[in-house]
């Protein structure tokens, strides 16, 4: 089970902590808190809409991921797929991207929880909870990859149970059961409801709904540490769509069913406060005392959830990208227990740092351009992902290989892959659509927020472009692309 031996990680991941990072991987802040603002933002026929394609997207990405990882389970996951099958420097700019956001992200996720916990301790300093979260992530990734593993599992049961509960509540309360009148489909009838503000509003919503998914490329990386990835990565794939579908797509329409898309209340939607979680509002509107105490504490450990993978991604991308030659060779190294501590620590050392700039006024503009600068690399990781399938599909077909080799196979093949392109370049356009709408090229503070928006964009090609010069890389051709299963 283990091959430390060699200076490499352990498969200790059973199919059970696959499958629960699968599920809990997307469910977070972006269901329990966003969703209320793509019902404001677009009403509920809208929101549906919006969730319903990027759902649709991101089946399709999870089954390309789900293919290539079950043939070749390597924790350097997409970066290492496109090296082998794109472009080395393609892969170079991937892998340090997508380190970057969550090295980035992990900073977010720690501030946002000590915002939660002083909802209970409003008179207790921040960073000092930050600081607690800080150490007790970094605890459970140092341990082993088993506590990562166990500890996601439990995160993703908390959520799961939640999100059923609150589909039942809800059911119940359209029917008018627990005591209250019978809702049926008033809210999506009235004013301008189902479609509120037309194609530039669903448009807008595909990008709550985007980074509300982000999070499920997770299973990819976890498959190079999977027990049994030919069973586990098929198994933890095939449950995303019925997670899409139930807790997603149902939640939505439930909230929208209940809430009226302009109560004030969802207009808070992205916000940290609680008390406007559409979850909230449903659960107290079902006469449930204590609820926003109970969604505080269940949306405490979705964020701690997402602090916690987001740490284990970016410390195993360094570990790969540095065995790949990619990173300082430092960072390769692996301690008896399969961890790649160096990577962990280096990690955790830049979070805490972009976290330390958010104490002082000017290091919050630097927090802003931070976070600016890694909220495009989801969906460019993604993209990464959808070229990768495609190239890797059409490579193993030209070496003389079989479909039945596979096993497991992404369906609709070559229509999936590209249509999750297609929406995730539309995504990545449509970033700040509103800037476009009514231009003013003269306009420092415009061109200001332009570059906030897509600093990711020209940070990504930077990346790319400066590893292509300097090695003089290029598209690797489809009868030399690698499929041995080993690391690089």
């Amino acid at each position: 089970m283990s091959k430390n031996e060699n200076g490499d990680v352990k498969r200790s991941l059973k199919t059970r902590h696959l499958s629960m990072i699968a599920i809990g991987g997307s469910i977070g802040t972006g269901l329990f808190l966003a969703s209320g603002n793509a019902i404001a933002t677009a009403g509920p026929g809208g929101a549906l809409v919006a969730y319903v394609a990027i759902g649709l997207m991101v089946f399709f990405l999870m089954t390309s991921l789900g293919e290539m990882a079950t043939y070749m389970p390597v924790s350097g996951s997409f970066s290492t797929y496109a090296t082998r099958f794109v472009d080395p420097a393609f892969g170079f700019a991937l892998g340090w991207n997508y380190w970057f956001n969550w090295a980035i992200t992990l900073a977010v996720d720690i501030s946002t929880a000590a915002i939660i916990v002083q909802f209970w301790f409003p008179h207790t300093p921040a960073w000092l909870w930050s600081t607690i979260f800080l150490v007790l992530i970094f605890g459970l990734n140092a341990l082993s990859v088993r506590a990562y593993g166990e500890s996601e599992y439990w995160f993703s049961i908390i959520k799961v149970a939640t999100v059923i509960v609150f589909l039942i509540i809800g059911v119940l309360t359209i029917f008018g059961i627990l005591g209250g009148q019978f809702i049926g489909f008033k809210n999506f009838t009235f004013g301008e409801a189902p479609f509120k503000g037309g194609f530039f509003a669903i448009l807008g919503t595909f990008l709550i709904a985007g980074f509300s998914f982000q999070g499920t490329e997770l299973v990819g990386i976890a498959a190079g540490e999977s027990a049994t990835p030919e069973k586990s990565v098929p198994k933890a794939i095939k449950q995303v769509f019925w997670r899409i579908l139930l807790f997603y797509i149902f939640a939505i329409f439930v909230i929208g069913l209940i809430i009226p898309y302009t109560s004030p209340n969802l207009l808070g939607g992205e916000a940290t406060d609680v008390a406007i979680s559409p979850f909230t509002l449903v659960f107290e509107k079902a006469g449930l005392a204590f609820a926003a105490s109970v969604m505080n504490a269940v949306i405490l450990t979705s964020v701690l959830s997402a602090g916690n993978s987001g740490l284990y991604a970016s410390t195993r991308m360094l570990w790969s990208m540095a065995k790949d030659r990619k990173a300082p060779k430092f960072l390769a190294k692996v301690n008896k227990r399969g961890i790649p501590m160096a990577a962990l620590v280096v990690t955790t050392i830049v979070g805490a740092l972009t976290f330390v700039t958010t104490l002082s006024e000017n290091g919050t503009i630097i927090y802003t351009w931070l976070l600016s600068a890694s909220g495009l690399t989801g969906f460019i990781a993604w993209v990464g992902i959808a070229i990768s399938h495609y190239r890797f599909r059409k490579a193993f077909l030209k070496q003389g290989h079989d479909l039945s080799e596979l096993k497991y196979r992404a369906k609709f093949f070559p229509f999936g892959p590209i249509l999750a392109l297609i929406l995730c370049i539309l995504v990545i356009i449509g970033q700040d659509y509103q800037s476009f709408l009514d231009p003013d090229f003269t306009n420092p503070a415009w061109w200001q927020k332009i570059g906030i928006s897509y600093i990711g964009l020209p940070i990504f090609l930077i990346f790319w472009l400066s590893y292509k010069l300097a090695r003089k890389t290029k598209m690797v051709p489809l009868d030399k692309a690698k499929f041995d299963h080993h690391e690089n």
